[in-house]
């Protein structure tokens, strides 16, 4: 199946006290380009996601976002030894301070103490099980990479779509061109003969052998057979091209270049209004083809 380089998808997911979500997303690049903005604190956990999302992907631009957090209720508050003994340590030397200028302050409360910088530490969501959450990560992966490459395949079918009835087009201009150099061909070889007859009556001792070669060249260099043969033959390359498996965006990108080639050539050939204008509407189609192959893996 043909897949687009541009895709997304997202999910959500949680085990015990735990809560994740995934974005995945994907624009065309040349290679593969991998960007990851995932916890840093979950060990282990980066380089397995690259080593699955390799398998999965060939080509563009992904980024995979990972946002973790945990319940409220997990967080639970304690009290820190040393941040208690700073605080105490502190309010000591304020009272005794105050004393001294004959002050007298209202005691400190227990909640007036907790409430002090440092005394009440807040778990973190890298506490708890962090190997089980990496765990629980990578066993969801498969199914978020799975409903990923089915948007990519779901593009990639409208892709196709589009690239077929483009080929189509341009099987039908090469079919247009073959008939219009047919007709060409008459009344060029006419124009040659009368052009011939005009240089002979004019022209005493002409060389009759070098005339014939001159001909001879003027004709290959007019014949478009070679081109629209070509022109032909890719088109059914990339048929089945894009009717096969597997990454095919770099191999049709090639084909468009030597498509491009065949029509460049045509309509250097063509002297012939008609078969000008047919050359350059296979250039017109040729290059929107192209626009669409660049968006495939």
């Amino acid at each position: 199946m043909t897949h687009s380089m541009t895709g997304f998808t997202a999910a959500t997911g949680q085990q015990d006290d735990w809560r994740w979500s995934w974005e995945l997303r994907s624009v065309n690049g040349r290679g593969l380009d991998l960007r990851l903005r995932i916890p840093d604190w979950i060990e282990g956990l980066e380089p397995a996601l690259r080593s699955a999302l390799q398998k999965a992907i060939s080509r563009g631009s992904v980024s995979l976002s990972l946002r973790v957090t945990r319940d409220a209720g997990a967080e639970a508050a304690t009290i820190s030894a040393d941040g208690l003994d700073r605080a105490l340590t502190q309010i000591e030397c304020v009272e005794t301070a105050a004393m001294d200028r004959g002050l007298t302050l209202k005691p400190a409360t227990a909640a007036d103490i907790l409430t002090l910088r440092g005394v009440l530490e807040t778990g973190s969501e890298r506490d708890g099980d962090v190997p089980g959450l990496r765990a629980a990560l990578l066993a969801a992966l498969p199914e978020l990479i799975g409903a990923f490459n089915a948007n990519r395949a779901g593009e990639g079918a409208a892709l196709v779509a589009v690239l077929e009835t483009q080929l189509s087009d341009i099987g039908t201009l090469v079919e247009q061109a073959t008939e219009q150099a047919a007709d060409r061909a008459s009344t060029a070889a006419e124009r040659l003969r009368d052009n011939v007859a005009r240089v002979m009556g004019a022209a005493d001792g002409l060389d009759q052998t070098r005339l014939t070669q001159e001909i001879a060249l003027l004709a290959v260099k007019s014949d478009i057979t070679e081109e629209i043969d070509r022109l032909r033959a890719h088109v059914e390359a990339a048929r089945e091209l894009i009717g096969g498996q597997g990454p095919v965006g770099r191999k049709l990108d090639f084909l468009i270049q030597e498509f491009n080639r065949e029509a460049n050539t045509l309509c250097s050939k063509a002297q012939s209004t008609a078969l000008t204008a047919t050359g350059l509407d296979l250039k017109s189609v040729i290059d929107q083809m192209r626009e669409q192959v660049q968006n495939l893996e």
